[in-house]
């Protein structure tokens, strides 16, 4: 771990702020500094004219660097969505092979009812009501097990 000054980083910062990040958040602080640095000293030796943007705007996007908290919740919401797909893998040995392959088709596969209909040999209306019911079912399992909160 290491203890970086955000004042650095990002001069908005009125006081000096002292964080502890990863090496690896610290490095790519770092480097992304580094860059900037390099960016400033080029853009006193040349310009960069676009037609379609403000000048040298292409030279920022190429540099973006996240901020440790903006790194931090993009971990989270990693975390949580292969969480919800392990709920969902679960939910899902619940269900008849039937329904699993029904639903399968209609979100994995993104056809519509009358398609996935038409494969099994059953009516639009079918494969609907059988979607339907089942993505009730799953609502219900998921709200038993405590992974989504009763709808009020």
């Amino acid at each position: 771990m290491a203890i970086i000054n955000l004042r650095r980083y990002y001069p908005h910062y009125p006081k000096n702020k002292f964080l502890e990040v990863p090496d690896e958040v610290a490095d790519a602080l770092e480097e992304g500094r580094r860059m900037e640095h390099r960016q400033d000293n080029r853009r006193s030796c040349y310009h960069v004219y676009s037609i379609d943007c403000t000048p040298a705007i292409e030279n920022h996007a190429m540099f973006l660097v996240l901020s440790p908290e903006e790194l931090l919740l993009q971990e989270i919401d990693e975390a949580a969505a292969k969480l919800t797909l392990v709920h969902l893998d679960e939910a899902m040995t619940h269900l008849s092979p039937i329904q699993a392959r029904r639903l399968h088709a209609r979100y994995a596969l993104k056809k519509k009812f009358r398609e996935a209909a038409a494969a099994e040999g059953v009516s639009g209306s079918c494969a609907n009501e059988s979607v339907t019911s089942v993505i009730k079912k799953m609502q219900k399992f998921f709200i038993k097990n405590g992974w989504m909160p009763k709808e009020a």
